[in-house]
């Protein structure tokens, strides 16, 4: 039986998932398999839930991101999400919004927002 998931393309898969691999353990998440050009990705690494891929795009052409699509993480708190926006910086990726309260989208969610080595657009976010 197949768990839901979601997948992100990378252009240059090593690099990409250099930088997961740095950033999601922040939230509690690490890889649980890979194969050629795929790495996946779940809470605690144990396969269950949701699962996140990283891959090469199957059609061969370059991975692109798309306007509107963003793959949000939660966070257990305001500190995950500081250091999974510091972790990402490190890594590489590019600032799209820096950790903080975000009231438009209800009075507890605090939040952060980036992009990927890809350009794949992310937030983490604890709504405490």
């Amino acid at each position: 039986m197949m768990n839901a998931y979601m997948t992100v393309g990378a252009n240059d898969h090593a690099t990409s998932c250099a930088f997961y691999d740095t950033v999601l353990p922040t939230i509690g998440w690490s890889s649980h398999e890979s194969f050629d050009g795929w790495k996946s990705y779940s809470v605690g690494g144990r396969g269950e839930g949701l699962v996140f891929w990283v891959c090469r795009p199957f059609n061969g052409e370059p991975a692109t991101s798309g306007n509107g699509t963003m793959v949000g993480f939660m966070a257990k708190s305001c500190e995950e999400v500081d250091r999974f926006y510091a972790a990402a910086m490190k890594a590489g990726g590019q600032d799209e919004g820096a950790p903080g309260p975000r009231p438009q989208y209800g009075e507890k969610w605090y939040a952060a927002y980036l992009r990927d080595p890809s350009g794949n657009k992310l937030a983490v976010v604890f709504n405490g």
